[in-house]
């Protein structure tokens, strides 16, 4: 392992590192992770394969989650193999090109995601506030014009943090402080002024992720507002029940998301081990969990998740 810390240049790769202080359990820690991994796998490749074959799943919600799937598998899977890789057989070096690529899908995948949370509370709005005019209203051309935007929204605004690095000459060592490249990281090894990234990376954050936060929390204001006014507690509790998974599935995805923001901009005092953690906790949990949690919560999820599970163990 060689460090580049003398002279200017533009580092052909970085090194990654793995659980900071815990290096001898490197290959204990992989096993849980990689468990991890799969059961994300699992989890939402079965939610869309339910969702595709179940006629009644057909409506936006069920679409936004399968798009919030798609999601999930794809920002697993852009860092939990390297991840594997360096705790299992010490690969810790990434060239750069394949460092701008993860700085880039992560936080755009990030951002499609939020956007589609933000969708998926608009339709718990429309179906508890308007109930009479959800199908008129979110309809599967709007649902898709919708994926469509959250699309092109997180490109428009994360392409430009790969391109932000490129300017940079670096002239520091090339030692990450994560399993993965996140453009904070990597931005604190240049040794130029790095102001126009800190300020749009902050900017960034803010119009996508802090914009959305807000719209959902409105949502569920005027979700609340519309549940208090049911005559019975009974049908107050029905009524809310429909959107205990989406707000799980916002939680899970904001408050690491806020934690890590925090850590990377006002924790230099920390430990990285405090860094790293909290990094692995906003990649790797969500996605594992939000299919658990809609399996769960679902009936139509639930019962042919149990019928697959039921034929499985017949034919065995």
């Amino acid at each position: 392992m060689t460090f580049s810390n003398t002279t200017l240049l533009s580092h052909s790769t970085f090194i990654l590192i793995g659980i900071p202080g815990l290096e001898g359990a490197h290959i204990w820690i992989a096993f849980p992770l990689c468990s991890i991994y799969i059961i994300t796998l699992l989890g939402n490749a079965t939610i869309l394969f339910i969702i595709k074959t179940e006629p009644s799943l057909h409506e936006p919600m069920y679409i936004f989650l399968s798009f919030l799937a798609v999601i999930d598998l794809f920002l697993s899977t852009s860092t939990m193999p390297k991840m594997l890789m360096l705790l299992w057989f010490d690969r810790t070096e990434i060239s750069f090109d394949a460092c701008l690529i993860q700085m880039f899908l992560i936080p755009f995948l990030s951002a499609v995601e939020s956007t589609i949370l933000v969708a998926m509370a608009f339709d718990r709005f429309i179906a508890i506030c308007h109930p009479l005019r959800h199908a008129s209203i979110l309809t599967n051309p709007l649902t898709a014009k919708i994926a469509l935007m959250a699309v092109v929204r997180g490109a428009l605004f994360f392409v430009p943090f790969p391109l932000l690095i490129k300017r940079l000459p670096f002239c520091k060592n090339n030692v990450l402080s994560h399993s993965y490249c996140v453009h904070q990281d990597v931005m604190k090894l240049a040794c130029a002024d790095t102001t126009p990234n800190i300020v749009y990376g902050l900017l960034a954050i803010l119009m996508v992720m802090g914009i959305d936060s807000l719209l959902i929390f409105l949502s569920y204001v005027m979700i609340l507002r519309a549940v208090l006014k049911l005559a019975s507690n009974k049908e107050r509790l029905k009524t809310f029940n429909t959107c205990v998974s989406h707000l799980f599935a916002v939680l899970t995805f904001y408050l690491p998301l806020i934690g890590l923001s925090v850590i990377h901009r006002f924790g230099n005092s920390l430990a990285p081990i405090a860094h790293n953690y909290m990094g692995n906790v906003y990649l790797f949990i969500p996605p594992a969990l939000n299919p658990i949690v809609y399996g769960a919560k679902t009936k139509q999820i639930r019962r042919r998740v149990l019928k697959i599970v039921h034929h499985i163990m017949v034919r065995s």
